[in-house]
């Protein structure tokens, strides 16, 4: 038996069926969506008439875009969230371990770890770090080497510290719910086919655990990206603190701040974008359908044809 059409008005009848027995349908109506629709316009409309009778020179703005120094400011923003995110992940990834070690040293001293960096300022972080010269004056390692810390610690390896190490308590939380998300069986299965610890959280529980932990840690290097902005505090010339320096100069103030915000925007669509294709890889084999990318979206859409899953 086939279930009737739904169409606007009544329902064309079915093969084999009487007239009177198809459904009448009716389109259900949605007022509050228009009303929505015409608020968003609105506020679009308002936005756009102030932004374009503000006194902004747009010239200024196009001359800033390819500037160096900005260029620069940009490359040590993208190095410096690459470095920190890169030693956050460590640090999250072996922290978790330790979280859910049974031995109640380890994983007391992670916990201790995680409610440290978790419970204070990223800025407050930032300056102790930078500062780490009054309590530590020297590093040394005994008969091999030795140098003054507030040589070592430059302002790019202050903030690189603050902010990585910050991020490592975070990640570490994700890192955490992803590993206990995988069917504890996983581990006790790899446990019987004579696989260490190690090995079966290398090749049995992470692979699995990264569904879950790639779309928070994604989100969280988008945050790092926009969190190194906080890195000036320390003396590190990042896009924002170069774009400071410039309008202190020339009073372009609003034009050099949107110019910053084009670059933040196309950084983090580029990270958007590789977030996807990463999660993408990392569902294949799961029950639940790969989405489409956006380019098979954008054929689909131009060949007037639905998109398959």
């Amino acid at each position: 038996m086939t279930e009737p059409a739904l169409t606007a008005g009544r329902a064309r009848p079915s093969p084999g069926r009487a007239p009177d027995q198809d459904l009448l349908t009716r389109t259900r109506r949605h007022p509050g969506r228009w009303v929505g629709a015409v608020v968003v316009a609105l506020v679009a409309v308002f936005f756009v008439r102030a932004f374009a009778g503000a006194q902004i020179d747009w010239g200024v703005v196009r001359h800033y875009l390819g500037a160096t120094e900005l260029m620069t400011g940009l490359v040590t923003t993208l190095v410096l969230t690459l470095v920190s995110m890169v030693l956050g992940i460590a640090l999250g990834l072996l922290v978790a371990v330790m979280r859910l070690s049974k031995n109640p040293v380890t994983s007391g001293v992670a916990w201790f770890y995680v409610w440290v960096f978790r419970g204070t300022p990223v800025y407050l972080q930032l300056l102790l770090w930078f500062n780490l010269a009054l309590i530590f004056p020297l590093v040394s390692v005994p008969g091999v080497y030795t140098a003054r810390t507030v040589d070592l610690m430059t302002p790019f390896v202050a903030a690189a510290l603050g902010l990585g190490i910050n991020q490592g308590a975070y990640t570490s939380e994700v890192v955490r719910a992803g590993i206990l998300s995988v069917d504890e069986g996983q581990l006790e299965a790899a446990y019987t086919i004579g696989m260490s610890t190690a090995k079966a959280m290398r090749r049995v529980v992470l692979p699995q655990a990264m569904k879950v932990i790639i779309p928070p840690i994604g989100n969280e290097t988008i945050g790092m990206l926009k969190t190194t902005s906080l890195a000036s505090a320390v003396g590190v010339t990042e896009i924002l603190l170069q774009a400071q320096h410039l309008y202190f100069v020339n009073n372009r103030i609003m034009e050099l701040l949107i110019v910053c915000a084009v670059w933040y925007l196309l950084a983090v669509s580029v990270l958007s974008i590789a977030q996807f294709y990463l999660e993408r890889y990392f569902a294949r084999g799961s029950a639940r359908p790969v989405p489409p990318s956006p380019l098979r979206r954008l054929l689909a859409a131009t060949r007037g044809k639905p998109v398959l899953r």
